[in-house]
């Protein structure tokens, strides 16, 4: 009996530590399309544009990681359309509602069966990527927008290039069609509106008048009058027929990036980078109204084909939004998009992930669910780093608003604003006792703070870099620090005197990241010139350079397992994993559709989290003979000896 009770408390031990990672329960739309060898995604991307179905029943997103589709009504997520690969700058679907097209940074726009996402077409030819695509009024063809300079219409049934339309001397942002299909209009950088002839794709006028890039074009029902939202932070209406401008809106204070008439024609609503949309009578030009909510960026906006319904998207705060269209109401909000993250950390009992981002704020996720749990907000500028105490009581984040502020890490009330870096700080992390923070600049220099007051007084100024202070990272035991430049340098500096005592030299390129391995006898450092370099802290001589992969991308971070067997290092659009001792390549985790900008080992070491600019955060799970063990031992309790014991 005591053999027995031995070993279920050694299996109850066991046990406690996996079954986290054993049972965790994933929100649904984490789980949806995958990419090979990851768990799960916590955030959809940022929404680049919207559009209704036909029928009013759907509403798809467009984002950098593919095209999310809602219940129109509800919200609820549907389905996700990847394989991209890239942002999608445009979705529109077909007048039946059958397909789907999209085009984005790839270069190419693509037809999709609307219900399964399955490609049907891919329509190939232009040089640079897709910013706008629009189908004809009877579905046969599609026009495509692009960065080459040209617009091309496609036959949709063959996907032939039916033509190119040339005369635009610079990218081509925005592209329609008249209601009668005979015409085509489309808008670009070169601040011109040109009309085409649909059939025959003669050029037939060019409206000029922006003072700025052309962003978005829009017919009215009736095919009388052209809109146009430009840089220029002005909404303008063009007579067709004689080519001319004849109303001006005036009011919003930044990019007007979108516009779109209601089906009746009466209202003209224009989304802007101000954050504010706004609602005007398209016959007098008087505002009606402004809809306020998001809080950030509204980079698209579509009428329901009802006209009772005005939804739009932004892709700053990481919401649809659909409002009452005549009186202006709120009535739902479709959350979790994300704006491109710079940086993801564990708390150090791996139960949240803490993320900053582009839109200046510090989100804590919940690691087992992938709920967004809060979000802190008080920075002015992107967050570029976040940070636990050891104690997990406190969650440090710096910004390029030359800020380090301090959180609760459970309430994420603000604690403390640390002032004092000239430039944008670019990583912070805790002494390993959790007294002292280490802040890394662009002004050259890192500073020391003390964490346990949270002075904004500096402890000390450690100056020798020439150029940007990219990483700083404490060794384990707590009596050294190590940065590293942009001069191409590696410093090392003792915590208590805050001099310098040793110097690596690198190559004409700056140093990305810096981390010490768990023992604190290696540092690892990489660029896009020697690839991963780990050195021998005693000697300063590099140990060992691992294959560059002809020439791969800057890595962006590195991080040592918590075992120290294995380096990850996100590097472009994916995430290298290394034997730490012999620098082989071990695997490579692809999934991201845009650069990986941080990547965090939990603390059980059975995870990774990669965050990038494609607005997720993406979960690995990492096989290891430990793991599979656990997992092996929590089964037979759970099958054999548990119920043995009942």
């Amino acid at each position: 009996m005591k053999r027995e009770i031995l070993f279920l408390f050694i299996l109850s031990s066991v046990v406690s530590v996996s079954l986290t990672d054993a049972f965790a329960q994933y929100q649904p739309h984490t789980q949806l399309r995958l990419p090979k060898g990851a768990k799960a995604r916590f955030g959809k991307g940022s929404i680049q544009a919207i559009a209704y179905s036909p029928d009013g029943t759907r509403l798809a997103a467009a984002t950098d990681i593919g095209i999310w589709i809602y219940d129109a009504q509800s919200g609820e997520e549907l389905n996700l359309f990847a394989g991209h690969m890239t942002t999608i700058y445009s979705v529109v679907y077909s007048p039946d509602g059958r397909t789907i097209a999209s085009g984005g940074f790839g270069r190419e726009a693509n037809l999709r069966n609307a219900t399964t996402g399955k490609y049907k077409t891919i329509l190939k030819g232009h040089k640079e990527r897709v910013f706008s695509v629009v189908y004809s009024p009877d579905g046969n063809t599609v026009v495509s927008a692009s960065r080459d300079e040209t617009v091309r219409l496609w036959d949709v049934a063959t996907g032939k290039n039916k033509a190119t339309l040339k005369g635009h001397t610079d990218y081509v942002y925005a592209v329609a069609y008249s209601p009668d299909g005979k015409t085509i209009v489309s808008g670009g950088a070169d601040k011109t509106l040109r009309l085409w002839d649909a059939t025959t794709g003669k050029h037939k006028s060019t409206l000029k008048g922006h003072t700025d890039f052309v962003f978005s074009v829009a017919y009215s029902p009736d095919g009388k009058t052209i809109a146009s939202g430009s840089e220029d932070k002005t909404v303008r209406l063009w007579d067709v027929a004689k080519g001319q401008q004849k109303a001006m809106f005036m009011g919003h204070r930044g990019r007007v990036s979108s516009v779109a008439y209601s089906p009746d024609g009466c209202t003209l609503a224009s989304a802007c980078y101000d954050s504010q949309v706004r609602l005007w009578d398209a016959t007098t030009g008087q505002h009606k109204t402004t809809l306020k909510g998001h809080t950030g960026w509204v980079s698209s906006l579509t009428y329901a084909p009802d006209g009772e319904t005005l939804a739009t998207g932004s892709n700053w705060d990481g919401t649809v939004r659909l409002w009452d269209a005549t009186t202006g109401k709120h009535k739902v909000t479709f959350a979790g998009h994300t704006s491109g993250f710079y940086t993801v950390a564990y708390s150090p009992d791996g139960k949240t992930l803490a993320t900053g981002d582009y839109s200046h704020t510090v989100r804590l996720w919940d690691a087992m669910t992938g709920e967004h749990k809060v979000t802190l907000k008080g920075h002015t500028s992107n967050v570029n780093s976040v940070v636990y105490s050891p104690d997990g009581k406190t969650i440090a984040s710096a910004s390029s608003d030359r800020t380090v502020r301090l959180w609760n890490a459970t309430t994420g009330h603000p604690l403390k604003t640390l002032r004092g870096h000239t430039k944008y700080i670019s990583s912070i992390c805790y002494s390993p006792e959790g007294r002292t923070i280490a802040s890394a600049s662009g002004d050259k220099t890192v500073r020391l703070w003390d964490a346990a007051t949270g002075s904004m007084e500096t402890i000390s100024i450690l100056s020798g870099h020439t150029d940007s202070v990219n990483s700083v990272v404490y060794s384990p035991d707590g009596k050294t620090i190590a940065s590293a430049g942009s001069d191409g340098t590696v410093r090392l500096w003792d915590t208590n005197t805050g001099l310098e005592i040793g110097t690596r030299m690198g190559p004409k390129h700056s140093f990305q990241s810096v981390v010490y391995s768990p023992d604190g006898k290696t540092i690892a450092t990489g660029n896009g010139l020697e690839g991963l370099q780990l050195l021998d802290v005693a000697t300063g001589v590099a140990k060992t350079t691992t294959s560059k992969f002809d020439q791969i991308s800057t890595i962006s971070s590195l991080v040592y397992s918590p075992d120290g067997k294995t380096i990850a290092s996100g590097s472009g659009d994916v995430v290298f994993l290394w034997d730490s001792q012999t620098g082989e390549h071990k695997a490579t985790l692809e999934g991201h559709t845009s650069d990986v900008t941080s990547v965090a080992y939990s603390p059980n070491g059975n995870t990774i989290a990669s965050v990038s600019y494609d607005g997720t955060i993406l979960l690995w799970r990492i096989s290891s003979p430990s793991s599979v063990w656990r997992s092996l031992v929590v089964t037979i309790y759970l099958l054999v000896i548990l119920p043995f014991f009942r």
